[in-house]
């Protein structure tokens, strides 16, 4: 009882509460991202690359997109881990409160379409909630899950690479967040198209 009375009059970040104020409407946007974490634990883990792009009107904005790379020294120099990548890319980087504040304000009240898309929102989530916020309200669409409910296949799940091919997709050397935000988004307007989704 005491810890609903402390969120209820829980102070929140500006960029919050503007955030929160934009689930009034529905958008037409979707925000289709891939994260790159150190590894899988929400509590333990942290993002370390976010890329992503707008579709609107089944086309892919390319000029509507985000991609950063996070900063997150502490956590490498408290795992005693090398980070070298993060400190020789001439990627933008950002400090995690910065980044994901930025992504927050990028993605608006869009529909969030990613492939095993709930482990990036609690990524996400677990950033956010490190910033003194909460979670994310955007509804979230698994490309994954879409994909097996085209085919009726319930007993198994697909890879990117495995949807890449089975939808010839054409492999890329470079693997990046953003990278994988555009094969992503590549996948979810075909399979949007086939399961007749507007």
């Amino acid at each position: 009882m005491i810890e609903w009375l402390k969120n209820i009059n829980k102070e929140y970040p500006e960029f919050w509460k503007e955030y929160l104020s934009k689930f009034d409407t529905k958008s037409n946007r979707f925000i289709v991202l891939s994260t790159e974490t150190t590894g899988l634990s929400l509590h333990n883990d942290v993002i370390l690359s976010i890329g992503s792009f707008a579709v609107i009107n089944n086309s892919i904005r390319i000029a509507d997109s985000f991609e950063t790379i996070l900063a997150q020294y502490k956590f490498f120099h408290d795992n005693g881990i090398s980070n070298e990548f993060t400190v020789e890319t001439k990627m933008k980087k950002l400090g995690e409160a910065e980044a994901i504040q930025s992504f927050v304000e990028f993605i608006g009240n869009a529909v969030l379409v990613g492939h095993h898309i709930d482990f990036d929102v609690e990524m996400i989530n677990a950033a956010l909630e490190r910033l003194g916020c909460g979670r994310l309200r955007n509804e979230a669409l698994d490309i994954d899950v879409m994909y097996r409910k085209l085919t009726d296949i319930n007993n198994k799940q697909f890879s990117l690479e495995e949807l890449c091919s089975i939808f010839k997709i054409p492999k890329s050397d470079r693997n990046s967040s953003s990278e994988d935000a555009y094969k992503i988004a590549l996948l979810f307007l075909k399979l949007k198209s086939r399961l007749g989704l507007d």
